[in-house]
């Protein structure tokens, strides 16, 4: 089904062959990408300028305050702002829809364009309007993916956004590009998510395909659509590849045309010799409906092993609940087991990857004559966008999904993050969406409430929802509808014509920034001291930290203009302990600074000198940072006196990059857990500031842990590997904002 050959290897004569390495990089999809952006000069730290960038309302207001007070002026390039995260507006009293209208002024004032809320989730607009081939576009989604048509997508935190709006570039050393070589056919009843899910299972645990560029190509690109492509593509993220491109052909000519952009297509296709620093083979015709158990999307099967395994499956469901959320008495999975069958609770189709016009049109016919039933199970079925409801509709697909006891949502992103249709406590939820980590689905463990969400194709949800919650494969019931690859919608973006405000280039200095009480500005944060005392006010051992554990999704995203306010929530599900700890901290580090002859200042910094050492607190995970791109994750611990993190290795390129854009110290040590730091203890750094003025990567630590029989003290090397001088400068300075401030 999948293979991965992690060995160099070159395209030759419709073939791979051993390659000794990738001398011939330049014949590749990614290299004609990336170089026709770089502006360094240099082959091998590359400096990058996109052709768009595309923001929704859980990130652009940060973003743009970030590049306000740094003293931008106007959107230098095409900017979108979608309201497809916060569009519900059903938290937090008027500040979602704040939000919103400050969205509205910013693209009259700057120069963007703005998607009003219903409209469109992200990553449908931006295939419609801004895709192409040979073209670059930047994100702050984790999901920004548009690679089916050629375009290198990228999603990062916010500063990296906030720097493209500064004229400034995004620099990178030059990435891995990895073949994904498509061979066969899929088979009917199988999905894009499947494909996606069998992909990332064979992918993300051995990080085979960590912060790389996977290059598709192959005979099998040919039996694809347009949107089965972008459906395999959008979860690539979950890879934690850092972004992927597809060969063209004339699909792809096709849909740009129907888009009105059939100028901006290109012919795209890896060169005779090109070479590959890995190989991964995708036999389309072997793979079979899949499901990916909570609480990974790597987490996957075929739908046959989980009905083969079914009692042992859930009971590690069952384990991993416990260890990972600390839900000691969850209602039990194996109550889903009726008469050997699994019983769902809920169907959900959504958003970039399950909203589709094909995936809901296959839902619709196998639905169609059919019927969802009266009893507990349920299904949603969000499109992506409002030109894909009104194709659906005109063409009578939403009409059989009505009919069929289907609800018809708006173009909304919330089942992908917890906020929309949240089930019942203990509740099982299948759904066609990019992820199933732990409170995705919108429950709170932390209050005793906890539901699951498993990943699964439109085609099978929907297979499920005929046999009223009786968990199906697609390929199970007969005649399924197959997939075919010149399947096409009309498009018609009358929609957008009536309700965005198309301002791309046309900047209104004179008009005024619309502030609601909830969106503040940043606050202040100080250099980098000469030395450093650190207290540890989290320590995680779980095998990975993702960035919905380090601050929660759902109704905490309506506080995301308020950096204060949202650090309330930092790490809230995972250790509720942080934010009081990492508060003490920061009261002590503010009174040093007030005080610094205060005697609890003095006992606190363990006799240093307080007139040269701060006071911080730190995080421990062994690899933190997997899934969104959200800066908050690190914001929040910045606001509240965070200075480091230390892990084995971050999951991510782009949460590390926010650790340092906020200020951060982004340490790696290794063997963590023998190390078993705990909250409470203290990591003195001397010199921290002169290792960063210089080119150092390594540091004495001294840990000062409290046992019952008196502290005890150790040495530990702590490593800030392959630093960039800019890297080191905004650390220095305090953060990105700080550092661009001092011109």
């Amino acid at each position: 089904m999948i293979t991965v050959q992690n060995t160099p290897v070159r395209w030759q004569n419709g073939g791979f062959l051993p390659a000794d390495a990738p001398q011939g990089r330049e014949g590749t999809m990614a290299r004609a990408i990336l170089m026709a952006h770089n502006v360094s000069g240099s082959p091998d730290r590359l400096s990058i300028r996109f052709d768009a960038m595309a923001s929704h309302d859980i990130t652009y207001v940060g973003i743009i305050q970030t590049a306000r007070a740094s003293g931008m002026k106007e959107f230098p390039l095409p900017y979108v702002l979608t309201n497809c995260h916060n569009s519900l507006c059903a938290v937090g009293g008027t500040i979602n829809e704040d939000d919103h209208v400050f969205g509205l002024s910013a693209a009259k004032k700057y120069g963007g364009e703005f998607v009003p809320a219903h409209q469109a989730v992200i990553h449908s607009y931006m295939r419609e309007r801004y895709a192409a081939p040979g073209k670059m576009i930047l994100g702050s989604d984790s999901h920004t993916r548009y690679g089916a048509y050629g375009c290198m997508a990228i999603g990062e935190g916010g500063p990296e956004l906030a720097r493209q709006l500064l004229r400034k570039t995004y620099d990178i050393t030059y990435p891995k590009v990895i073949a994904v070589y498509l061979t066969g056919a899929p088979r009917p009843g199988v999905g894009p998510q499947d494909v996606a899910l069998a992909l990332v299972g064979a992918t993300f645990q051995n990080g085979a395909v960590k912060n790389a560029v996977l290059e598709f190509f192959g005979p099998g690109v040919a039996s694809l659509s347009m949107d089965y492509r972008s459906g395999i593509d959008v979860m690539t993220t979950e890879t934690t590849c850092l972004s992927s491109v597809w060969q063209t052909d004339e699909h792809t000519r096709a849909a740009l045309t129907l888009l009105g952009r059939g100028d901006s297509y290109k012919e795209m296709s890896p060169a005779e010799g090109a070479c590959y620093d890995a190989l991964v083979t995708v036999e389309l015709d072997k793979v079979e409906p899949m499901i990916a158990l909570p609480f990974h999307p790597s987490n996957a099967y075929t739908i046959k092993e989980f009905k083969a395994n079914m009692a042992d499956l859930l009971h590690q469901v069952d384990v991993d609940a416990a260890q990972q959320l600390g839900v000691k008495n969850a209602p039990s999975l194996a109550s889903k087991i009726v008469g050997g069958q699994f019983m769902a609770d809920q169907g959900v189709i959504a958003g970039c990857s399950g909203g589709t016009y094909q995936n809901l049109k296959r839902a619709a016919e196998i639905l169609k004559g059919g019927a969802t039933g009266s009893g507990t199970f349920w299904l949603s079925c969000y499109p992506g966008s409002m030109p894909i409801n009104l194709e659906l509709t005109k063409n009578g697909y939403i009409a059989d999904l009505m009919a069929a006891g289907a609800s018809i949502r708006s173009c909304f992103c919330g089942p992908c993050f917890g906020a929309g249709d949240v089930p019942a406590n203990g509740a099982f939820s299948i759904r066609h969406s990019t992820r199933n980590f732990p409170n995705r689905e919108g429950s709170k463990p932390g209050d005793g409430q906890i539901s699951y969400v498993a990943l699964m194709d439109a085609r099978s949800i929907a297979a499920t929802a005929r046999m009223g919650g009786v968990l199906t494969g697609a390929d199970e019931l007969p005649d399924v509808p197959a997939d075919r690859p010149d399947e096409r919608w009309a498009y018609d973006d009358s929609a957008y014509k009536s309700r965005v405000y198309f301002g791309v280039g046309k900047p209104q200095p004179e008009a005024e920034l619309v502030f609601g009480p909830n969106i503040a500005d940043w606050p202040e944060q100080i250099s980098l001291p000469e030395n450093l005392q650190l207290t540890v006010c989290a320590a995680i051992y779980d095998p990975v930290t993702t960035t919905d554990e380090l601050i929660p999704s759902g109704e905490t995203s309506s506080y995301r203009s308020n950096p204060i306010r949202l650090s309330e929530f930092a790490l809230s599900r995972k250790c509720p302990d942080y934010v009081p700890r990492a508060k003490a901290v920061q009261a002590l580090e503010q009174l040093r600074r007030e005080n610094p002859s205060a005697p609890e200042v003095k006992e606190a910094l363990d006799g240093h000198d307080p007139a040269k050492t701060g006071l911080g607190s730190l995080v421990m995970a062994l690899k933190p940072g997997d899934g969104s791109a959200r800066e908050q994750a690190a914001s929040c611990q910045r606001v509240l006196g965070g200075c480091a993190n230390v892990a084995e290795e971050y999951a991510t390129k782009r949460y590390r990059s926010n650790v340092v854009n906020w200020g951060m110290l982004p340490f790696v040590a290794e063997n963590l857990e023998k190390l078993n730091l705990r909250p409470g203890d203290r990591v003195y750094l001397p010199g921290v500031r002169a290792l960063l003025e210089g080119d150092g990567e390594t540091i004495q630590a001294t840990v000062i842990q409290a046992e019952a029989d008196g502290p005890t003290v150790r040495l530990v090397t702590l490593s800030l590997p392959s630093l960039t001088r800019e890297e080191r400068d905004i650390i220095l300075a305090g953060c990105l904002i700080n550092y661009y401030a001092e011109g």
